[in-house]
Parts: C-alpha cells; sequence; structure tokens
C-alpha cells in the first residue's frame, strides 16, 4: 500500500504551501482528486489519512475526495463516454480505440482554511 507515502507527502506539500502563504488560520479540509484509474485507492487514502496527519497542521482537518471520470473518446466516431463503465468499449460503435480525458489524476484541489 503505497497510499501512506503519497498522503505523507500530500501533507509535506499542505504545510510548504501553508508556510509560504502565511496561512494562519485553521485548515479545516483537504479536498483530493482522484481519477477512477489512477493507481491510489479512495478508501485507502481515507484508511491511512489519520496516521499521515497526526501532529501536523492537517490534524483536524476533514478529507474530502472528489473520484473524477474515466472519460474517453472514441478515436473512429468521436463518442465521448465513461471507458471505465463501458470497458473500453464506445457505446455508440464498439470502437476500442480510445483517446483517454480523463481519469488518471491525483491533485490536491483545495485547502479550506477558518479565517
Amino acid at each position: 500500500m503505497h497510499e501512506l507515502g503519497v498522503v505523507i507527502e500530500v501533507v509535506r506539500q499542505v504545510e510548504q504551501f501553508a508556510g509560504e502563504n502565511a496561512l494562519t488560520g485553521k485548515i479545516e479540509a483537504l479536498v483530493l482528486q482522484i481519477g477512477e484509474l489512477s493507481s491510489m485507492v479512495p478508501a485507502y487514502i481515507e484508511a491511512v489519512y489519520p496516521a499521515a496527519i497526526e501532529g501536523t497542521i492537517l490534524e483536524q482537518a476533514r478529507l474530502e475526495i472528489e473520484v473524477l471520470p474515466a472519460n474517453a473518446r472514441c478515436r473512429a466516431c468521436g463518442k465521448a463516454f465513461n471507458a471505465k463503465e463501458r470497458k473500453g468499449v464506445c457505446p455508440q460503435c464498439g470502437g476500442k480505440e480510445l483517446e483517454l480525458l480523463g481519469g488518471r489524476e491525483f491533485c490536491i484541489k483545495e485547502i479550506a482554511v477558518a479565517l
């Protein structure tokens, strides 16, 4: 489970951002975006989050995760669809040549700070 190391790095980045921007309010929430095809498993991120934030500026912050769809476009007909739901097969023409539009993301979307 590599999620713990990743969440520890996220905490480090948030702490660095807070220091560089002189954030003085309490961090109330951390919002992460995770793509459906990312190597990160949202349930594992949630499981390791308490251990990763212990003793940090995020210690009281709740974690919110937004799962981003694995959208793709069929190269044959141009139809956009969720590649994971459709198992990589275009619902319009049955094509399997896809251009992935999203779904591999893993990013910090928001740091909510109380003023």
